[in-house]
């Protein structure tokens, strides 16, 4: 039996609704845990409550822990575009307000560099006719949604299913990305 510990690292994206991106990074190998949260704004251990209000300057994000040996960083970036509208800076889909906005929280210098490059690569393709707002932001603290929203798409399935498909969401990422399915803006 081999000894060798796992190094993971930690990744952590708003998109929206966490309930959708937590969903979407789920289905990846080499995404150890993927934990629904709040991050970004200055109130300490926010509700969601809080944060719906728009009162506690957080957003709605995942925290992944990660094998990089399985799923580098830049995967997980290409992963993140390609499940946002990264041109909206009011929200995602039917979630409107500053705490829906996308945006990538880098947990060192290299996450800082890659975002950056991914999100020029992102500009560049031309795939999008308006610019992408997305924010790339120092990260500074996480903390993790009440029990009952992670997990959710398994918990609650129809809820979970009938709230993606009226939220826009699918039929927007189907539309952009099938036309541009050889897209890659992992630069790593």
């Amino acid at each position: 039996m081999d000894n060798q510990q796992i190094h993971l690292e930690k990744a952590t994206f708003a998109g929206g609704c966490f309930w959708c991106i937590e969903s979407d990074f789920k289905k990846y190998q080499g995404i150890e845990t993927a934990i629904s949260g709040y991050t970004g704004g200055h109130k300490e251990n926010p509700t969601y409550e809080e944060v719906c209000s728009g009162r506690s300057g957080h957003l709605e994000a995942v925290q992944l822990k990660f094998d990089p040996g399985i799923v580098t960083y830049g995967k997980l970036l290409e992963i993140f575009w390609r499940h946002v509208d990264p041109t909206d800076p009011g929200g995602q889909f039917v979630d409107r307000g500053a705490q829906y906005r996308t945006a990538i929280f880098f947990h060192d210098e290299n996450q800082k560099r890659l975002a950056e490059t991914s999100k020029t690569m992102l500009a560049r393709s031309g795939f999008f006719n308006k610019p992408i707002t997305t924010e790339i932001l120092p990260f500074c603290k996480f903390y993790p949604a009440e029990p009952h929203h992670q997990n959710y798409d398994k918990k609650n399935p129809l809820r979970y299913k009938f709230y993606r498909y009226n939220s826009g969401r699918d039929l927007f990422l189907q539309k952009i990305w099938q036309r541009n399915k050889a897209f890659k803006a992992d630069p790593d």
